[in-house]
């Protein structure tokens, strides 16, 4: 659910004041993920290395209280569902959004990310979901890139995590990981705890 809340009686208040109207008020931090166990469960249950690293994702927002408000339209919303978009490429080659509603119950969650990005592969067209906190996701896995840098619209200022290919060495596997996030949702303390839990559901994961 959505709700309006005065900025002034969140711990934001400060945050909105002075970052709500500027005109570049992204923020992304980069951090090299180990992401070994992910691999690892991937090949052990078939369910997708990018399945898993969404699911992480939006476990992680579930339990940043940050990441509950959005600032939109001059105004600050919370949320209490959350849901991962990713970027699909369709069967006529262009691209699609698609917003996946999180599970704590990782099956689910992974049974949803099949039957929806089929349907908008299939369909050509994007599906969104109303009410839902959307963390975006970019996933560019032709390729190692060290980070990404995304648009600044104020069309979307939403969280953003984006990732390219992993890198695979002798003992571990690692995957640099960047996050980009609104001034008025975070700072920079906030952003690098986020980035240190998602760590932590990578490593706890069991498969």
């Amino acid at each position: 659910m959505k709700i309006e809340v005065n900025p002034q009686n969140t711990k934001r208040a400060f945050a909105f004041e002075m970052w709500m109207t500027s005109p570049m008020p992204m923020v992304t931090l980069v951090k090299t993920m180990n992401v070994s166990n992910l691999l690892k469960i991937s090949k052990k249950t078939g369910v997708r290395f990018n399945t898993l690293l969404c699911w992480c994702i939006g476990k992680a927002t579930s339990e940043t209280e940050e990441l509950h408000l959005l600032p939109e339209d001059g105004k600050l919303y919370q949320y209490d569902q959350f849901a991962i978009n990713v970027v699909v490429r369709n069967c006529k080659g262009g691209i699609n959004s698609c917003d996946i509603p999180f599970s704590e119950n990782l099956q689910q969650f992974s049974h949803d990310y099949i039957a929806l990005t089929t349907k908008v592969v299939e369909g050509c067209e994007s599906s969104f979901v109303e009410g839902y906190m959307i963390i975006g996701t970019s996933a560019m896995i032709q390729t190692e890139l060290d980070c990404i840098v995304n648009q600044y619209t104020d069309k979307f200022l939403n969280p953003m995590v984006m990732w390219g290919k992993y890198r695979k060495s002798l003992f571990k596997t690692t995957l640099p990981v960047s996050f980009q996030f609104h001034h008025v949702q975070m700072d920079g303390g906030d952003a690098v705890r986020f980035l240190e839990r998602l760590q932590g559901k990578i490593n706890q994961m069991v498969g």
